[in-house]
């Protein structure tokens, strides 16, 4: 078990986290801040975590496909967590892993850093495994040469809202009543819900480690994908039929994959050749080393469901930053249940100023572009017994969380930084506007996203028969709000009263 008088002591460590711009990373960056840990966290571009972390956490830039940019993140660090991986990137991934496994564990040596702790994925060593868990299970290897004792969990897929595999199940069963079910759906999973995960990654650094170790970790169900499905459409209250086919590959399994999931379209192959293969606990260890008693497979999707709309309404729209390629932005893709479109701009002008003409948006100032369509869906809202866009604002320059903007209401506002906007006429679903400002010195970027969270088939028709607006209304608005702000002066940015 974990040893008390170590725990007492360990938030005293320095704590590096590479990750945590991802979905795992970022929510294991939360536990160790709630936890008082001193934390330093690597980031490529560290403008897009310095915003979303306390004062007391150091975010520092660093590549592990650049080794000269590890030796100062690692200076002092005693516990290193490595949650990298490239599966969603262009070209060999299995390639980018080695290599950048290689360059993190010689620096973490090289450093002096007495633990690395790595979440690698379950599979069976003695078949031949899947390009993908064949580089997760590689990676952990590589880490472990390096002579740093090294603490690695195997997992299966995890359970979670915005999870990878937990949205991928969302999609198919909400979309999807009657489904062709190929044979993979019949393979066994151990799936994992996300908090266990996170408090085996947090115990991690209190366990005591005299070696390099290797714990699998899961939930407390053995369960088929099929069952997985099953399980979640009960929750959800949707009746679901399966027909199962004695053939389809991997390669035409992705292909179908893409076509009723789009976010997974450019991962789909890797994913469903993992798939193919079991990923269940046979070492039972982690269940004696550390005090945690996993959930099921029905208790973890209730907690992902029930926690959705706590967890939506805290998190900002970034996607995750991998260890190699370009920060993707997304038009019209749907995010399990959701559809996002979104856009960024960068404009030369310091935050607090790129920020007043966001500040000002609505009521008299306008939308920055196409007013008279904002107008016109006023005048269609007051048409359906909606509120229009009569109710304008209270104050041309200042704002606070509850104040209405038209037919918006405001959900969120950090000064300087964010806005977000619930919207309030008549939909079939939900919306949100966000505006984020990132960035220092004299320039600066905003991010505009808009969410539409559709009911039933109406709701996905109306973004359809919405979305060629888009185009045009939402970039003009962005680009105009860029020019706004390039033609404020420095001395004009008003107040900007804490929401």
């Amino acid at each position: 078990m974990v040893e008390n008088e170590q725990a007492a002591n360990s938030t005293a460590d320095l704590v590096l986290l590479t990750g945590a711009t991802g979905y795992v990373g970022g929510r294991l960056l939360q536990a160790l801040e709630q936890r008082g840990q001193r934390l330093r966290c690597l980031a490529r571009r560290p403008e897009n975590l310095r915003a979303r972390v306390g004062e007391n956490i150091e975010v520092v830039a660093g590549d592990v496909l650049d080794a000269e940019t590890l030796p100062p993140a690692l200076e002092g660090v005693k516990v290193a967590y490595y949650l990298i991986h490239s599966m969603g990137e262009k070209g060999s991934f299995e390639e980018n892993d080695r290599r950048a496994a290689e360059n993190f564990a010689n620096a973490a040596r090289d450093a002096g850093v007495e633990r690395i702790i790595y979440l690698g994925g379950l599979g069976n060593e003695a078949e031949t495994l899947s390009p993908h868990l064949r580089s997760r299970q590689e990676v952990g290897q590589i880490l472990r040469e390096s002579g740093v004792r090294v603490l690695e969990f195997r997992a299966s897929i995890v359970i979670g809202s915005g999870s990878l595999s937990f949205e991928m199940i969302r999609s198919l069963v909400e979309r999807l009543p009657v489904m062709i079910t190929p044979k993979w759906v019949m393979r066994s999973a151990q799936p994992i819900a996300i908090e266990d995960l996170i408090a085996y990654l947090t115990a991690a650094l209190d366990v005591s480690l005299p070696e390099s170790r290797v714990y699998e970790i899961g939930g407390a169900d053995e369960v088929s994908y099929a069952e997985i499905m099953r399980v979640y459409a009960r929750c959800r209250e949707i009746r679901l039929r399966m027909i199962p086919v004695p053939v389809l590959t991997p390669y035409l399994s992705s292909l179908w994959l893409g076509l009723v999931t789009p976010l997974y379209a450019r991962i789909g192959r890797k994913l469903i050749e993992s798939i193919v293969h079991s990923t269940v606990v046979q070492d039972q260890s982690a269940l004696q080393a550390f005090d945690i008693k996993p959930m099921g497979i029905e208790a973890a999707i209730q907690r992902a469901l029930i926690n959705e709309e706590q967890e939506f309404a805290e998190t900002r729209w970034s996607d995750s930053l991998s260890s190699s390629g370009s920060l993707p932005t997304w038009t019209g893709v749907r995010f399990g249940t959701r559809f996002i479109d979104s856009r960024s701009v960068d404009v030369a002008r310091p935050a607090e100023i790129t920020f007043t003409p966001i500040r000002r948006i609505g009521g008299d100032t306008g939308w920055y572009a196409c007013n008279w369509l904002w107008h016109l869906r006023g005048w269609l809202d007051l048409l359906v017994g909606g509120i229009g866009v009569r109710r304008g604002r209270a104050n041309a320059e200042t704002l606070r969380v509850g104040d209405t903007v038209d037919f918006w209401r405001v959900e969120a506002y950090e000064p300087n930084r964010r806005l977000r906007l619930l919207a309030e006429m008549k939909l079939p679903g939900r919306a949100w506007l966000e505006f984020e400002v990132t960035g220092t010195g004299e320039t600066s970027t905003i991010t505009q996203t808009a969410i539409f969270d559709p009911v039933g088939l109406w709701g996905r028709l109306y973004w359809y028969a919405v979305c060629p607006l888009h185009h045009f209304v939402f970039s003009g608005m962005i680009h105009n709000i860029a020019a706004a702000a390039e033609a404020i002066p420095e001395r004009d940015t008003g107040s900007a009263e804490i929401g």
